[in-house]
């Protein structure tokens, strides 16, 4: 026996009693292998109550008959629990179930261990001696291993199962029985010692594995959560609804409620990233103080939030859609600033709009993309027409791209006739698509898909190539309007693409027009002054069309170099054209007249619109009682017809 093997079990059973550092978990699992393998306490049961029973039997010893009773009550109890009870049982605690097995084990040991000093003391025959002590000890050095994830139980059992052995061989004290008494005295720290180290690696294996399992668990909580808003992100998003559709009744319903916020963009590019990570953040705890008990909130990514909530009917849900749109439009102290931003919202319905999780959140995917086309900061349910209508806008998108390729697609212009002279004085180049077989589409059916699906750049760059051969044609004193979509202004290289289509036509670059709406200032961004400030420079002219319509504001009238407003048709047409909407013609005309713009007028029909508007200040005017949009072969007859005109004049004068 090795010298440290005393001081080793004495510092376990000081450790051992002052409770070591073991997790519950750890407890837990080491208590379970005490139940791993019934089987094995059931096969040694029957062999100690064989064995005493067949000492017993051999020397009609009273003493061995009730030991042998008393062994096979504890041996059946035990195997009994051993089956009958399960460390899974979350109702027993782990100290009940470790009591349990020390009682049973306790007793067992100490009665084989005494039956088998019985047999010493009595001077039974060699061969049962040899019966019992052998049964004994062979016990207690094999429960040292098996047992070994309790010490304590493991050599509670040798102790007991030897001291009856040890005990009778000293007081029967020949010299062979005083010798294997020593050997006794010496087997118990030598097994205690491999026991404790048996116990340690076991310790150590199970402590490892449950380090490993709780870094496995943080680490999966960090994949499945945002680090901005400390939500759920996507992976987490659906790994909870995975467990929520599992779970649930034939009678529940769930709505999914998909929102964007509206312009979260400007914060981001104004005010920076970390104002906007803090928006987010404020974002997400009024979905958490205000949607349901019980719901799933997530940040989907970037500006998009999920919130899946128990619903009882669709009443229920818009009036959670109206709290939290209500509570989101609120406004928000960021840094120095206070900001307001509205959301859009998508619902859809489970297992009314579908009844499984990709189609759900198609739906609500489907009805938040309505609702910001729509407007935005609005709610929108879903419908089976969403869906409709998604398939005939990927078959437009789809063959909007072939007829690019194909040349199917043309260019009209419209003209912008002076209202003083009655001269054209700029073509808008307006393109149609005359479908093979669906006949002409409208702009506004394409358009729409262009700008969503990202096509409207090539398709821009398309038109504004064609517009400018078109124009090199013309009298130089007749200029030519494109329309630019946002989309097209922010893509890389935008301002070299137009210049080059310019250079190709060999048009002189004063004599294009770019007309952009109110919508692109919206971002305020760097690319968008870039782009305007680069072509000004080369001499391409601006125009600010449909003004008064979108997000008026008279600061990037100011800041931008705009040569024409275009007053939108609504003013001078449309259902509401009257005082008011003359008023504000009038408002807009003297404005322009002071900075040197021209001022056109949309959506002239009558001869009394022109004589409206041309009292109003409006310098020049657009629409159909002028001409509708022609092709290039008729735009070119019209200036050719126009200056005939004007040559006959100047002869007859």
């Amino acid at each position: 026996m090795r010298s440290g093997t005393i001081p080793n079990v004495r510092k376990f059973w000081r450790k051992t009693h002052r409770g070591d550092a073991l997790s519950a978990q750890v407890q837990r699992l080491l208590v379970r292998t005490l139940y791993t393998q019934p089987t094995s306490l059931a096969i040694g049961a029957i062999n100690g109550i064989v064995s005493s029973a067949v000492a017993a039997w051999l020397t009609n010893s009273p003493l061995l008959w009730v030991g042998c009773v008393a062994l096979s009550l504890v041996a059946v109890a035990r195997v009994t629990a051993a089956f009958g009870l399960s460390p899974d049982d979350s109702g027993r605690s782990t100290r009940q179930l470790e009591l349990v097995y020390e009682t049973g084990a306790f007793s067992y040991a100490f009665l084989l261990g005494a039956l088998a000093g019985i047999t010493i003391l009595i001077e039974a025959s060699a061969p049962v001696q040899v019966l019992m002590v052998a049964n004994a000890m062979g016990y207690g050095i094999g429960i040292c291993a098996r047992n070994a994830g309790r010490p304590t139980i493991a050599l509670g059992q040798l102790f007991l199962t030897s001291l009856p052995v040890m005990s009778a061989a000293f007081i029967e004290g020949s010299v062979a029985m005083l010798l294997f008494g020593a050997n006794m005295v010496l087997l118990v720290p030598a097994m205690a010692s491999i026991t404790i180290n048996v116990f340690t690696v076991l310790r150590q294996s199970f402590a490892q594995a449950e380090k490993s399992a709780k870094l496995a668990e943080e680490m999966q909580i960090l994949a499945r959560t945002d680090v901005v808003t400390g939500l759920a992100n996507r992976a987490g998003l659906n790994h909870q609804l995975e467990e929520l559709v599992a779970g649930m009744e034939p009678d529940q319903m769930f709505a999914m409620f998909w929102l964007d916020l509206d312009h979260f963009k400007e914060v981001n590019d104004i005010l920076g990233h970390t104002t906007g990570d803090d928006l987010l953040r404020q974002v997400s705890e009024r979905l958490t103080a205000y949607a349901p008990d019980g719901s799933i909130i997530s940040r989907f990514g970037g500006d998009e939030f999920v919130v899946v909530a128990e619903v009882k009917h669709r009443a229920d849900c818009e009036m959670l859609a109206g709290v939290l749109q209500q509570e989101l439009s609120r406004s928000y102290a960021l840094a120095e600033d206070r900001v307001q931003v509205g959301s859009s919202m998508g619902i859809a319905l489970m297992p009314e709009d579908s009844k499984d999780l990709h189609g759900l959140m198609q739906a609500a995917d489907l009805a938040l993309y309505h609702a910001k086309i729509n407007g935005r900061n609005q709610a929108n349910f879903f419908t089976p027409s969403m869906t409709r209508e998604l398939v005939r806008r990927k078959e437009i998108e789809a063959e909007l791209r072939a007829a690019i390729q194909k040349d199917e697609l043309s260019i009209f212009f419209q003209p912008i006739v002076d209202l003083e002279t009655g001269r054209i004085r700029t073509f808008e180049a307006l393109v149609r698509w005359f479908h093979p077989e669906k006949g002409e589409l409208r702009p506004d059916e394409f358009i729409p898909v262009a700008e969503e699906t990202g096509v409207i750049i090539t398709l821009g760059n398309w038109i504004t190539a064609q517009a400018a051969k078109a124009c090199a044609q013309w009298p130089e004193d007749v200029t030519i309007a494109v329309n630019l979509s946002p989309a097209q202004i922010k893509a890389p290289g935008a301002a070299l693409g137009i210049l080059s289509a310019l250079r190709e036509a060999r048009l002189d670059p004063s004599r294009l027009e770019l007309e952009v709406t109110e919508s692109l200032f919206l971002d305020d961004s760097e690319t968008t002054t870039n782009f305007i400030e680069e072509l000004a420079s080369q001499g391409v002219r601006f125009a600010l069309d449909d003004f008064g319509t979108g997000y008026s504001s008279l600061g990037y009238i100011n800041k931008f170099p705009f040569k024409k407003i275009k007053v939108d048709r609504s003013f001078v047409s449309g259902d509401h054209a009257g005082g008011k909407s003359e008023a504000i013609i009038h408002a807009v005309a003297e404005m322009g007249a002071r900075l040197g713009m021209d001022i056109v007028a949309e959506g002239i029909e009558t001869i009394e619109q022109v004589r409206s508007v041309r009292e109003l200040g409006c310098t020049l005017g657009q629409g159909y009682y002028f001409s509708r949009a022609v092709p290039d072969y008729l735009a070119a007859m019209l200036l050719a017809q126009e200056r005939e005109s004007e040559h006959g004049l100047r002869q007859v004068g």
